[in-house]
């Protein structure tokens, strides 16, 4: 195993330089305030949201209940054990309790920030979540992570280290934030401009009329409304093979291909059965369709026998279909529509969807919409990308930074 610190700067084994504390508390009747893997955002050790309103039965990242927690006292360094690849380490600055996945170390031969940055380097980080266990909740030991070598220099100069990374981390997260305000303009931008155009129409100085659907509001007096069961017919076909391709539905991205998903889904043993979707068709994740899990499919293929699929009528084109049905307000809407007993378990049933009232405008009006939301939308999405790239080279900068400083590579002194 390699040491973070390069010769011949002092290293030592973790278990060395911090004491693990293990005292245990009890959930119930227990005030101190809680502080889960949620509670810790990755890479930056910092806290996030009020740990004093946080449940005393909620539920860590592994989805158990934490009626029995780890405690800790201001000055601990708390590590996560489980999926350590997020880096989330914290120094506590009170006295509390806190999930069984973090790691609660007291500091014996290191300053508690020095500790907190070294536990963020990415060597360590990377180091540790290659020893990890399980494929869906992986996580790493103690007796693996207290034999990792640190970087230990005198206290003095940890302390020097700390307030360097503290002031330049701080620097480059201020850029960062920044950065991501930024996005969420763009993204509030880019939702603003199509609900504008299918809902509204192109010309902003056209005259409107009040629709009579609530969630509309007033239209163009030359649009139509009616309600989705004239314009679209479920499809029902089933594959026989199970061979076509196998789509997905999100609220985030429509419908997609997916092998085009990098996550953890349960799949099916055999797709045999799973109904027939081609493209134009519209595509309802009947489940989640409160959330806005719908959309226009691009291609042919086959979804869930869960999903409903119906196929849009002469009088719309199906990628101003995809536009309208992906706005949160007809999310909104649909949930008035779906059944069940908690708003978390909604189904939207064709019956329910067919009693959905619709904009209509003319044919070629749609297709205008679609084209004058795919030029602006591409403009909006350049400086997206471009905007996302410049902050994961600052988020780059920061862990590089970080993982030089512990190790010795700047001169703090001098960078002072």
């Amino acid at each position: 195993m390699s040491s973070l610190a390069p010769r011949p700067a002092v290293a030592k084994r973790l278990k060395y330089v911090v004491a693990l504390r293990r005292s245990r508390g009890e959930g119930a009747g227990d005030e101190r305030p809680y502080i889960g893997l949620e509670s810790i955002e990755s890479s930056t050790g910092r806290l996030i949201g009020d740990p004093a309103a946080t449940d005393e039965s909620a539920l860590s990242a592994s989805g158990q209940s934490e009626s029995l927690s780890n405690t800790f006292e201001p000055g601990d360094v708390l590590f996560a054990k489980l999926r350590p690849y997020l880096a989330k380490a914290w120094v506590a600055t009170f006295q509390g309790r806190c999930t069984t996945e973090l790691l609660v170390m007291q500091p014996v031969e290191a300053e508690s920030a020095f500790l907190r940055y070294v536990c963020l380097s990415r060597d360590f980080i990377d180091a540790v979540d290659a020893s990890t266990f399980g494929s869906k909740m992986p996580r790493a030991d103690w007796d693996f992570i207290g034999n990792m070598p640190i970087p230990v220099p005198p206290l003095q100069h940890q302390r020097a280290i700390a307030d360097f990374l503290d002031r330049e981390t701080a620097r480059l997260d201020a850029l960062v934030a920044a950065k991501e305000r930024v996005l969420w303009l763009l993204a509030e931008k880019r939702r603003a401009l199509i609900t504008r155009a299918v809902t509204r129409g192109l010309d902003p100085r056209a005259p409107l009329r009040d629709s009579g659907i609530t969630w509309l509001g007033e239209i163009p007096p030359h649009w139509e409304t009616e309600r989705s069961r004239w314009l679209f017919r479920e499809r029902d076909q089933r594959s026989e093979t199970g061979e076509e391709e196998l789509l997905t539905v999100s609220h985030l991205t429509g419908v997609t291909l997916r092998s085009e998903k990098d996550v953890n889904m349960f799949e099916a043993e055999t797709t045999e059965g799973y109904k027939i979707c081609l493209a134009g068709d519209l595509v309802i994740n009947t489940l989640w369709a409160w959330m806005g899990a719908m959309g226009v499919s691009p291609v042919n293929g086959i979804v869930s026998p869960a999903y409903n699929v119906y196929h849009p009528g002469p009088r719309l084109e199906p990628s101003f279909v995809d536009a309208l049905v992906r706005l949160p307000v007809f999310a909104q809407e649909v949930t008035r529509y779906s059944k069940g007993v908690w708003s978390s378990r909604l189904r939207l049933y064709p019956e329910g969807f067919f009693e959905v009232l619709l904009p209509v405008p003319p044919l070629t009006e749609q297709r205008e919409i679609v084209a004058h939301i795919t030029k602006e939308t591409d403009k909006l999405d350049e400086l997206r990308i471009a905007t996302e790239r410049t902050t994961l080279l600052l988020k780059e900068r920061r862990a590089a930074l970080i993982a030089a400083t512990v190790t010795g590579q700047v001169d703090v002194g001098a960078a002072a």
